[in-house]
């Protein structure tokens, strides 16, 4: 389940940044992908959409959110953690 989790994740954000989701690795940041702040507010509604999920995050002020974009990594760890809430 979690590595299915982790595959979901990295073919939106491949999606996104017009990549193949093996070029996606954790320590990415969206910067290092080509992803813009409007790109990745996309990204997490696909996310959202595609979990069922509800993604805590400030699209106006990122750095105040509880939900951590600095890289992939960080992105796949809150989304897992999430979707593991939910599922409790």
């Amino acid at each position: 389940m979690t590595d299915d989790i982790k595959t979901r994740i990295r073919a939106i954000i491949a999606e996104q940044a017009m990549l193949e989701p093996d070029q996606i690795t954790d320590d990415a940041t969206p910067e290092d992908l080509g992803i813009d702040s409007l790109g990745l507010v996309e990204s997490i509604f696909a996310i959202e959409e595609e979990f069922d999920i509800t993604i805590p995050f400030n699209a106006n002020e990122p750095e105040k959110s509880d939900f951590d974009i600095s890289t992939m990594g960080s992105i796949i760890a809150a989304v897992m953690r999430l979707v593991a809430d939910k599922d409790a």
